[in-house]
């Protein structure tokens, strides 16, 4: 079955999940969890992506980040993946994969959907019946983007911060949000971007990446074969989309 492609635009927003092998866990301990923030920490300082929300589970992570190039991502994801691997292996005295297969990602439309996208990760552990507030759930970005904790591995998004000038209330109005539960229709659009590997926007963001990459970039329903492609990275500037 060939790859589905990828497409990783310097200056947008990446959301990107990678999951343990048959769904299996990939963090054991508290030790794992911190293993893991320091490569990642150090990943994103190397690549220049910056992180804007993430969540460890205890079988998969999301991460949302904005590249700084059309290589930058992979990059951070190849490093902290070996990384972690070998920390794993060694420490659990196992052998062979962690991860199943390759990461997923989709490109976010930053205006209309980023903190949808980060209210979506960041609920990960409310969906799962982990935790009944995101607050109380240790290992995600809610209680920095939130509660104003600090939090050396994020950079916020314009957005988020275009909240509100001032941070105690840019927290209140984050928090605001969650207030309500996010739709199913939104919770199935960004699933199903992750699972195809598609962007995730309106039909002008479409048009826009479309343009800047000549490829056809629809959404197709589940279970449709789709017609074999290559993997693609594709670069572009910020100022040929128009999005």
């Amino acid at each position: 079955m060939p790859r589905r492609p990828r497409i990783h635009l310097p200056g947008h927003p990446l959301h990107i999940v990678q999951r343990g092998h048959n769904r299996d866990a990939c963090f054991f301990g508290e030790d794992d969890y911190l293993a893991y923030r320091q490569w990642l920490g150090e990943g994103l300082k190397a690549s220049g992506c910056l992180l804007h929300a993430y969540v460890q589970m205890t079988n998969h992570v999301h991460l949302l980040l904005t590249p700084p190039d059309s290589a930058a991502a992979a990059q951070l994801m190849i490093s902290l993946g070996r990384r972690y691997v070998q920390y794993i292996n060694k420490a659990y005295r196992r052998t062979g994969t962690l991860w199943d297969s390759r990461y997923k990602s989709s490109l976010v439309q930053s205006d209309h959907y980023l903190l949808l996208c980060q209210r979506y990760i960041e609920l990960n552990p409310v969906r799962a019946g982990m935790v009944d507030d995101p607050a109380h759930y240790r290992w995600s970005s809610y209680r920095a983007n939130g509660l104003g904790q600090a939090d050396e591995l994020l950079v916020p998004h314009a957005v988020y911060l275009a909240l509100d000038r001032a941070a105690a209330e840019r927290q209140a109005a984050y928090r605001a949000l969650f207030r309500s539960e996010l739709d199913s229709a939104t919770i199935d659009d960004i699933r199903l971007a992750l699972n195809q590997g598609q962007p995730l926007g309106t039909s002008r963001f479409y048009a826009a990446i479309e343009q800047a990459t000549g490829q056809r970039r629809e959404i197709r329903p589940r279970g449709r074969p789709r017609k074999p492609v290559g993997d693609v990275e594709v670069a572009a500037r910020q100022a040929d989309l128009d999005i």
